[in-house]
């Protein structure tokens, strides 16, 4: 059964509600009105645990008239995902940037908590695209869907421990980890299996990692991988994260190679 998420809002000038999807419609403009900038908390990247999180989108437009100070230029401001409902805030906040340019920028808020399990699922994760609306002073518009995306996605651990301590040089040094990622449904972490890591060794007195394999995690999550010991340093696990799951990196375990 599908379901759909709810969005809150952040305390503002925003009023939020959940719609159905609507029929398709083709991009649309009246005039010289261009959105140039689509940005979702900073990096197009929304990463959601068992807490509160909130993000913002926000969309920086251009017009030959500007768009004065009238807070309501953004009439358009939605986000629509996989498997998921029609996030629609009416309203967003703008900010006049210079004659010709302003951002219009809405809030929200996903929780966990008091979406699951009825609205949040963990198939709601994945890429979101942006769909606007804006007005000019002088009433030229754009309409535009996909103006851009980002990912909402599942957090992520990662651990890694290094062994044995200390290390002869030569000898075989194994380090294992674990992969897990919340159930925004359970509010629990589990294993994340079939998942290529990166072990990597910052020798000591470096200032960057090295990577020195890539293993897969086991059906449990579980990762291990073998070097040689070379010299002092610290050994890691890094995840790169898909669309629907975050990047992350573990601590670095030291070992001093005797």
């Amino acid at each position: 059964m599908r379901k759909r998420v709810t969005l809150g809002v952040l305390t503002g000038a925003l009023a939020l509600s959940t719609l159905a999807v609507p029929a398709a419609q083709a991009d649309g403009s009246y005039g010289d009105t261009r959105i140039t900038k689509v940005v979702v908390d900073g990096d197009n990247k929304v990463v959601v645990g068992r807490d509160e999180t909130r993000f913002t989108v926000s969309v920086t437009v251009t017009d030959d008239s500007g768009f004065g100070f009238w807070s309501e230029s953004a009439e358009w401001l939605d986000v629509y995902g996989p498997d998921s409902g029609w996030f629609h805030a009416k309203y967003p906040s703008c900010s006049r940037v210079d004659d010709t340019t302003a951002t219009c920028t809405g809030g929200f808020v996903v929780n966990p908590r008091t979406d699951a399990p009825e609205h949040l699922t963990d198939d709601n994760a994945g890429t979101y695209r942006v769909d606007t609306w804006i007005n000019a002073s002088d009433k030229d518009w754009v309409w535009k869907e996909s103006a851009g995306t980002f990912k909402l996605q599942r957090h992520t651990k990662l651990t890694a421990n290094a062994s044995p301590e200390p290390v002869r040089k030569g000898r075989t040094v194994t380090v294992t980890g674990r992969l897990t990622r919340v159930s925004w449904e359970t509010l629990t972490y589990g294993g994340y299996g079939g998942q290529y890591v990166k072990l990597q060794f910052k020798k000591k007195g470096a200032t960057s990692f090295t990577t020195l394999k890539t293993v897969k995690s086991t059906s449990s999550g579980y990762v291990s991988a073998t070097t040689t010991a070379g010299y002092d340093g610290a050994y890691r696990f890094v995840y790169a994260g898909n669309s629907a799951s975050a990047a992350v990196a573990s601590a670095a375990d030291a070992v001093d190679v005797q």
